[in-house]
């Protein structure tokens, strides 16, 4: 078979493929079984070789003129498919306008993030600085600058978590009290949030982290009524009611003396409930003057100045504004739970 009865049986054949095409993506399929490097118009190119140099150009011509025929074919074919292509495509679409909309649903805090964002708003509008520390800290501003030494068996009340034998997750926001007295001279009224870690059972009651608010005032002459009055009008502030508080002796090292803060029981009014454990009071933070050596890790003169301190569970704060029996809750993204706050 000569070269130009090649040429015109490929031009017959891609003709009675091109009738079979029905949509796009049989169009490429054809596009590439012609046009392609293995395609039988590509392959004539080396049956010139064995033409006479008369040929070879008048062959050479009709080659080129059925690559353009067909490639002209394949574009007038896919400009037809897409027309009908997209005319089913949007009979298939139609909208009917008379169904009901779909309803788009904003985003919002956290529950646990808007309840400290509330707290801290009470807490600026009673004069104290909000400031940050971070989450991976050193044992030193951990531990040891709170008067926490290497073998001191205050060190067990904490189950830490090390990722080194100096770095760990910081078990409370106190970290945060040393390192702004060594940058400030008194007085100092700071607040400081953020997450916290521990290893600890999960109950309904506590977690591996929680979120907790630093609170402590430096300055000259204060002293533990300033605290129990600044606890107070927090309290009733953040409750916005009139909350009776009461306070217990206890130990943290880095206050002295030390004592726990609680609040009467707004879930069960102080009747006793799995939240407060029957007792009608709910222990909301650990609280006390700042101990003399806190204060000389900070580079402040104890004998000058004195302070007070407080920590408390933001968690903690949830299970009695919302009274929420268990705080575990708040960490299982229950979309059904976090969509009924605000």
């Amino acid at each position: 078979m000569s070269v130009q009865d090649e040429i015109d049986k490929i031009g017959k054949c891609f003709l009675q493929d091109l009738e079979k095409v029905q949509d796009s993506s049989s169009l490429d399929q054809l596009r590439i079984q012609y046009l392609g490097k293995k395609g039988p118009i590509q392959g004539l190119m080396p049956s010139l070789k064995n033409c006479s140099k008369e040929e070879r150009p008048l062959l050479g011509k009709l080659i080129n003129e059925l690559k353009v025929q067909v490639t002209s074919t394949l574009e007038e074919k896919k400009e037809a498919l897409s027309f009908l292509e997209k005319n089913q495509r949007l009979s298939e679409e139609k909208v009917d306008v008379t169904l009901p909309g779909k309803k788009k649903f904003l985003g919002r805090p956290h529950p646990i993030q808007a309840l400290m964002q509330e707290a801290l708003e009470v807490l600026s509008s009673m004069g104290f600085d909000i400031q940050v520390g971070p989450d991976l800290e050193s044992d030193y501003y951990n531990f040891e600058a709170l008067n926490f030494p290497p073998d001191h068996p205050a060190r067990e009340m904490q189950d830490t978590y090390y990722l080194t034998t100096d770095k760990l997750l910081r078990t409370h926001t106190s970290n945060v009290q040393v390192r702004i007295m060594e940058k400030n001279t008194p007085p100092i009224r700071v607040v400081a949030p953020g997450r916290c870690f521990r290893n600890e059972t999960v109950s309904s009651r506590s977690y591996v982290f929680f979120h907790q608010i630093e609170g402590f005032y430096i300055d000259e002459g204060v002293s533990f009524a300033d605290l129990l009055a600044t606890m107070q009008e927090f309290w009733s502030r953040f409750f916005n009611q009139k909350i009776e508080i009461r306070s217990r002796p206890s130990y943290f090292p880095f206050v002295e003396p030390g004592m726990e803060i609680d609040v009467h029981c707004t879930n069960c009014k102080g009747r006793g409930c799995k939240i407060c454990k029957q007792t009608g009071w709910l222990e909301v933070a650990g609280a006390g003057l700042i101990h003399p050596e806190v204060l000389k890790s900070g580079g402040i003169d104890p004998e000058k100045y004195s302070g007070y301190a407080w920590g408390m569970g933001i968690e903690r704060l949830a299970l009695l504004k919302y009274e929420i029996s268990d705080i575990r809750r708040f960490t299982e993204n229950d979309l059904r739970f976090l969509s009924q706050f605000p």
